[in-house]
């Protein structure tokens, strides 16, 4: 009886482990895919790479983010300079005073190519609400799939916006993602990443830029339409020319 009544533990035991295991939580998703994609390196390493020619610049000052972006045209150079609480234009090293409705643009813009060459990091601001929606399957890989929206507070001016993130369920890199968006009339994203690459130790992909063929269609249903060939091939995202180096 003894022996039996052992086993019967070992096995509550081992069934409690498992029941733990499955159990995973948006949380945990998010930070083992930080982990996996970069961890620390994001907040101690430099970061910079160029997008349709323009070099953007990453830099962590005395605790605080400071984003750039930096175009010549001609003869001119302009440098945008984004913190966590104010945005600059310089031209040939000339502040420019611009009104609040411009730099807000440009500072979201500035923001959103960091934002998405940076990710999954970003995801564990404070501004960010994460829910999990539970798992699906893309191209025959399952996916932990992961809705994320933003509080008005901290959230930017497209706080409003709805993100869709799939998390493989086997190594937590987020291979897909997708987001709706307000301005200019509105519509849909969705995006596949490829040429995945580290450099050192913190990665980076370019992505294929799709949007649905018609219009209408709901921002959690975009993963299925993209595996029923749904959706068109507006764009493709590729970084180069990057570099990571100790700040």
């Amino acid at each position: 009886m003894k022996r039996i009544l052992t086993g019967i533990l070992v096995l509550f035991v081992i069934a409690c482990k498992e029941k733990h295991k499955a159990a995973v939580t948006v949380q945990d998703i998010i930070d083992a895919s930080i982990e996996v994609s970069g961890g620390t390196n994001y907040a101690t390493m430099d970061t910079s790479f160029e997008f349709r020619n323009r070099k953007y610049v990453s830099q962590n000052i005395d605790g605080e983010k400071l984003l750039k972006r930096i175009s010549v045209l001609d003869s001119v150079t302009i440098i945008d300079i984004k913190t966590n609480s104010s945005f600059q234009r310089f031209m040939n090293d000339t502040l420019v005073n611009l009104p609040d409705s411009i730099s807000n643009r440009y500072a979201n813009s500035v923001n959103s190519v960091h934002y998405f060459a940076r990710l999954p990091f970003g995801l564990n601001d404070k501004a960010v609400n994460k829910e999990l929606l539970g798992k699906e399957t893309i191209k025959g890989q399952g996916y932990y799939k992961i809705k994320v929206t933003f509080d008005q507070a901290g959230g930017g001016d497209d706080f409003d916006d709805t993100y869709v993130y799939w998390f493989n369920i086997e190594t937590f890199k987020p291979d897909y993602l997708a987001y709706d968006f307000h301005v200019n009339g509105g519509g849909q994203r969705f995006r596949e990443a490829y040429n995945e690459r580290y450099i050192n130790g913190v990665r980076f992909v370019d992505y294929n830029n799709y949007k649905p063929k018609s219009k209408g269609t709901a921002i959690l249903d975009i993963g299925q339409l993209f595996e029923k060939g749904e959706l068109n091939l507006l764009s493709k995202i590729e970084l180069s020319k990057i570099t990571v180096t100790e700040n």
